[in-house]
């Protein structure tokens, strides 16, 4: 029996690419935003998740910011050499670090805030502040889906 290819949905019906082209949509003014003081959004987000979380290990820290092990090692060297934040061992699991953020990582996200509101504020204008809430909401909720 032969097999029946079908054609796959249209670009604009598919999830990844509308995934992709909707965080360019809103990436594409916070790099511009995080280039002007000289951190990449990878470095922004894990020195977001410190300040939100405060002292965490590496796993929790990759986990929490969506990047790979092996990155977030060189983005946490990166983060160290700028003085954003500290590495310490961990007390009582000597092959564990605890990474913790700096005055100076605090000051930064402090610093860039009011453009970030602004960025948020343009979205929510654009977009609906109830159709914004929706989207988060949605996200959040595929972010749960086990895949069996």
């Amino acid at each position: 029996m032969e097999a029946r290819l079908t054609n796959p949905p249209e670009t604009n019906r598919s999830l990844p690419i509308a995934l992709l082209r909707a965080r360019e949509k809103v990436m594409g003014p916070i790099r511009t935003m995080l280039s002007d003081v000289g951190v990449t959004e990878q470095q922004w987000r894990v020195l977001r998740v410190l300040n939100e979380r405060g002292t965490l290990d590496p796993t929790e820290i990759a986990e929490r910011s969506c990047l790979l092990l092996p990155s977030l090692t060189r983005i946490l060297q990166t983060l160290e050499g700028k003085e954003l934040i500290t590495r310490a061992p961990h007390p009582t699991d000597r092959r564990k670090q605890l990474v913790t953020i700096t005055q100076a990582g605090r000051q930064l996200i402090v610093d860039n805030m009011e453009e970030s509101r602004r960025l948020n504020a343009w979205l929510k204008e654009s977009f609906g502040n109830e159709k914004l809430e929706q989207l988060l909401d949605l996200l959040n909720e595929l972010d749960t889906l086990e895949r069996t």
